[in-house]
């Protein structure tokens, strides 16, 4: 009997051992591939300042992020777009909220090979590019090369605003070659002479070449004035109002003397 009752205390203390340990930081965050360099940066410092925290993220794109905090298989889903009607109708369904925390803006940029000559695109150019009519960079003051069309897949939140803002919702030429994440776009991009791309501005590298639209060069003032063309706000998405260690880690996230810093480390454009 006695050794029933130790057995049964040594399991009740491991559960409850156990149930600390998740208390004490199990965080998964999927989603955005946008945001994926924010959420690696500000999980390091967050774990470096939280030796209990255990963080775990991985890409996939917007629509997979979203679909996790539906689904209940992530704590967090980074977003570069906002949710749609029909993702919240399904939340809605299986009785779920989720709740839309802005962490950063950011801008989508046009690149080429650094070879190009070209250095400014206007809106109307761009349609033209992605809907296959302009076929030749030569039509448009470039090289004469054939262009090769490098777009996101389309689950990607980066396609839907390039879709929205600049496609004005005209459907990409199907010869495009589709990459599933913004890191993809870039190496495909640094390796082809004649290919036209998009990212957003913290993927932007020495190995591509960023081009200006309208006249307009994509950065933080440009972002944040609203003036260049093509810029939208990046979200971390939590299943109802976030607590806990999850409410802790967006905290972190939105302080400006901690997470917004390294936003703006990551190249992207904090929200103040």
């Amino acid at each position: 009997m006695k050794r029933f009752k130790l057995i049964a205390g040594l399991a009740l203390l491991t559960a409850i051992f156990a149930a600390d340990m998740v208390f004490a930081g199990n965080i998964s965050i999927n989603g955005s591939t946008t945001v994926l360099p924010i959420a690696q940066k500000v999980a390091e410092a967050y774990m470096k300042e939280h030796p209990d925290a255990k963080i775990s993220i991985s890409g996939g794109g917007s629509g997979n992020g979203i679909k996790a905090i539906i689904d209940g298989t992530a704590d967090i889903g980074n977003s570069s777009r906002a949710i749609k009607p029909e993702e919240e109708k399904l939340a809605k369904e299986k009785g779920v909220t989720p709740t839309p925390f802005p962490v950063a803006y950011d801008c989508i940029i046009p690149v080429v090979h650094p070879s190009n000559t070209l250095k400014d695109i206007s809106m109307d150019q761009l349609k033209a590019i992605y809907k296959g009519e302009t076929k030749n960079w030569k039509e448009i003051g470039g090289p004469d090369k054939p262009i090769v069309i490098i777009s996101r897949d389309t689950s990607s939140g980066t396609y839907e605003v390039w879709e929205e803002k600049v496609m004005k919702k005209e459907k990409v030429f199907p010869g495009a070659l589709l990459q599933a994440s913004s890191g993809a776009v870039v190496q495909s991009i640094s390796k082809n002479p004649n290919a036209v791309g998009y990212v957003g501005v913290g993927y932007i590298n020495n190995t591509i070449k960023a081009l200006s639209v309208n006249g307009v060069v994509g950065s933080k003032e440009t972002t944040l004035n609203g003036k260049f063309p093509i810029s939208r706000p990046l979200f971390m998405y939590t299943k109802g109002q976030p607590v806990g260690e999850i409410k802790d880690f967006i905290d972190y996230v939105l302080n400006k003397d901690k997470g917004q810093k390294l936003v703006e480390e990551s190249g992207f454009v904090p929200l103040q």
